[in-house]
């Protein structure tokens, strides 16, 4: 008996918008948000294949593909998809993450069928023509040190490499400079015709469209690849243990700024404690009324830039602060931000602080799905990387019922782990940063908070080190 095609509503809005998702044989999942009236439509496929998957000999691969995908089909040159989707006014791009690469066009819900059609052909039949393969990789060692000049950028790598030490998030999505002059044409296309089958995608379509409409758009692009006997590929696991380094990762640069990232290890992404952690964050460095920005650069003036943030991968995660400041300033700002972090674990949050956050998370959660490009990447994405759907009122009650009990007890296990660090700007060594810093990694807030602790470091600090002056 041949496979059918399994379709069922996963979500109603208010608006009258719907969430329908339909598994065809072959293991392809197609799934769409059809929004009344909605004048526009979006249009991704999300591949379960991101840096995780590469060997590091393969370092980069993933994104390197994301690259020559767009290059050329067997049925449409570079020059030629390009025009179709500037012909009616639309946009085509990507983007490569640790676990997944997005395809994805923003078109008029009119040309709907026509971003399906070409967004299904760049993935699914690239020609990666050793002549592209070449241009491309001079274009990623461009890319490569674009991220070098731009000290936010760095200190994203060299955070996650401090903090996921000895795991596949740790390395850079864009790879190496030695692996991506390293990579073959042949590696890359072995790599695009193992790892790019219809069980690892998904496609999501939101705006002025039909599910079924969409649905027959797929079917016919994706053609005879759709083998009954292929289910769709369960959400990624864990693949390797993470060992935060205990010592302040620097990387020298001549900024006029010191950029620094703090963190600890934090659950993967379908943790039950990630609306918590959401919640502690957006107190702690999540608007203007935040308790970092607020302490940090509206009473003091001593950064432009202070924010906490969390990241959530299938079995790791990161709870952080970034600053941005004078290098001069360094270890005030850091002796701020261990205080906040240490009156947090120690004491939780206040009611009002928890009713103001609730109201902040849940705006910008409906607020950033106004356009149709947001609600594409949210059922997309939701359905790639999780075993069950969050419709937008799960997650609205999952925030709601994120009580002050339950953050403080996040907050006194989260923060009182030994703290991980990375700092970009004029330093030659970790000698050279302040000794409020250096006190501060590699124990937790609690402790490194202590006077004494303070005193104790500078003071061995002050007595071993050597002043370098950083031209």
């Amino acid at each position: 008996m041949a496979a059918r095609t399994r379709t069922s509503v996963l979500e109603r809005g208010a608006d009258g918008s719907c969430v329908t998702l339909s598994v065809i044989p072959g293991g392809l999942r197609v799934i769409t948000e059809s929004v009344p009236g909605a004048r526009s439509a979006s249009v991704g496929i999300w591949v379960g294949v991101g840096s995780v998957d590469e060997t590091p000999k393969l370092a980069g691969a993933s994104h390197y593909l994301e690259h020559l995908l767009f290059k050329g089909t067997t049925h449409r040159t570079g020059h030629e998809i390009a025009s179709a989707i500037d012909a009616v006014g639309g946009e085509l791009n990507a983007f490569t993450a640790h676990e997944y690469t997005c395809f994805y066009a923003h078109v008029l819900a009119s040309s709907a069928e026509l971003a399906v059609d070409i967004v299904c052909d760049v993935v699914l039949d690239a020609v990666i023509d050793g002549a592209d393969v070449d241009v491309e990789r001079q274009v990623i060692l461009e890319e490569i040190s674009m991220r070098d000049d731009d000290p936010e950028d760095t200190l994203g790598d060299a955070f996650a490499a401090a903090l996921f030490a000895g795991h596949p998030v740790a390395s850079p999505v864009i790879g190496s400079e030695q692996s991506i002059l390293g990579m073959s044409r042949a590696q890359v296309a072995g790599y695009y015709r193992r790892r790019y089958s219809p069980e690892r995608m998904v496609v999501s379509v939101a705006g002025g469209v039909d599910h079924g409409d969409v649905v027959r758009w797929v079917r016919k692009s994706f053609g005879d690849r759709l083998s009954a006997d292929a289910q769709p590929e369960a959400p990624r696991v864990g693949r390797g243990r993470a060992r935060a380094m205990s010592d302040v990762l620097v990387v020298e640069r001549d900024t006029e700024q010191a950029h620094l990232c703090i963190g600890v290890p934090a659950p993967g992404r379908s943790d039950p404690d990630r609306y918590a952690m959401s919640v502690l964050a957006a107190a702690l460095g999540g608007g203007m009324s935040s308790r970092l920005f607020r302490t940090i650069r509206e009473e003091r003036g001593l950064a432009y830039s202070c924010y906490a943030a969390t990241s959530g991968y299938a079995d790791v995660g990161s709870f952080s602060v970034y600053a941005g400041c004078q290098p001069e300033n360094l270890g005030t700002v850091t002796t701020l931000i261990s205080r906040e972090l240490a009156a947090v674990a120690e004491r939780g949050l206040e009611t009002e602080e928890l009713v103001r956050v609730h109201g902040q998370l849940a705006g910008g959660l409906i607020l950033g799905l106004e356009d149709t490009e947001s609600k594409m990447s949210r059922i997309g994405k939701n359905l790639l990387v999780r075993n069950e759907f969050r419709s937008v009122s799960d997650e609205l009650a999952a925030i709601a019922a994120v009580g002050a009990a339950e953050v403080a007890a996040l907050a006194g296990t989260l923060l009182t782990k030994p703290l991980t660090a990375a700092v970009v700007g004029p330093y030659a060594a970790q000698t050279d940063l302040p000794p409020e810093l250096t006190a501060l990694t590699g124990m937790s807030v609690a402790d490194a908070s202590k006077p004494s602790t303070v005193a104790a470091t500078a003071a061995g600090a002050s007595k071993g080190r050597r002043r370098r002056r950083v031209g």
